[in-house]
């Protein structure tokens, strides 16, 4: 039981970061498109699959919630204020969405709202990610770090480099929804991220040289691990190769892998440790009967249906985006 809920909280957060990651990235790119038809090409990009994309975000708390309660009782308080910034942000995405196509005087306040969101989310995300990989100050199981102790350089770094990965991912969408000025507007900026992410991931290794990161040890004890940082660097190759060609056809495969391949090197470096390196997932996890409890519901029914659901999604609005679509 306590291996199935771990998987399934790692799949319910990658496939958070790698699906609502690229709809965020859209929002990320939402200020630069050319025009008002560029910015509704955008939309109707992402208009039928960015509410279930989120859905994930929600199985992942609840998996925390239910079946690692003790990480969920750290990370909670840790996290209260950027916690709360982040599901605002989520929130005022999802109005200005829908109440930027009912108006024509305050569209500029809604798109305004739609990218601050998108921002906000982004940024807190990736802060949260480089608070939790440098370490949080827990002493005997509880968050002693104060309403800001996991703001630190390095934290603030990753929050700055999971935008950039964001909007590349969201790039590579868009470029491969459309047949236009967006698929053009997507491989224009393309070549600019990959760039940007490439000197992020330079600065955050040297940053972390320099601090001693404890998780770059975990690559020197275990070599094996150095194949997922491999394939992410094949993932590179073949979307700067896509891009160079302006091929659409495996662009956002190429930069969905780079995710997973930095989800799967981040994950093998932690384990045992759900939270490095102060918990393990053994110590974490509810009692066995909690666990085979939520296992006839969640596991058997939320789970597969919710992931069943997300294939239909994506292969019922598969292909390419009609000249004459609307996000409503």
């Amino acid at each position: 039981m306590v291996e199935f809920w771990a998987a399934a909280l790692a799949l319910s957060i990658l496939l958070y970061v790698l699906l609502d990651g690229f709809d965020l990235g859209v929002g990320l790119l939402f200020p630069f498109a050319p025009d008002e038809t560029g910015r509704r090409a955008m939309l109707v990009a992402i208009s039928p699959v960015w509410d279930g994309n989120e859905t994930w975000l929600v199985i992942s708390a609840a998996t925390l919630f239910g079946a690692f309660p003790m990480v969920f009782s750290i990370l909670l308080p840790a996290f209260y204020l950027p916690m709360f910034l982040m599901l605002g942000g989520l929130v005022l995405r999802g109005v200005a969405f829908e109440f930027r196509y009912k108006t024509q005087r305050f569209r500029w306040l809604w798109d305004s709202g739609f990218v601050a969101g998108s921002y906000v989310a982004a940024f807190i995300q990736g802060t949260a990610v480089g608070a939790i990989v440098l370490g949080l100050p827990i002493e005997n199981g509880v968050y002693v770090g104060g309403p800001l102790g996991w703001a630190s350089p390095f934290a603030l770094l990753c929050g700055v480099g999971l935008c950039i990965g964001y909007a590349m991912i969201g790039a590579c969408w868009i470029a491969g929804k459309d047949t236009g000025l967006l698929r053009e507007f997507g491989f224009r900026v393309l070549p600019g991220l990959i760039a940007a992410l490439l000197v992020f991931l330079v600065a955050v290794f040297i940053h972390a040289l320099v601090i001693d990161l404890p998780v770059l040890h975990r690559w020197i004890e275990r070599p094996i691990l150095l194949i997922f940082p491999l394939i992410g660097l094949a993932a590179f190759h073949a979307l700067v190769r896509s891009v160079r060609r302006r091929d659409d056809r495996y662009l956002f495969t190429a930069g969905a892998t780079i995710f997973i391949a930095a989800f799967a090197t981040l994950a093998g470096s932690f384990l045992p440790y759900i939270l490095p390196f102060t918990l393990t997932i053994e110590e974490a996890a509810a009692p066995h009967a909690s666990l085979a409890f939520l296992f006839w519901g969640a596991g058997l029914f939320v789970l597969p249906l919710t992931l069943a659901y997300t294939v239909a999604v994506y292969f019922v609005f598969r292909g390419k985006l009609r000249p004459d679509s609307e996000y409503h």
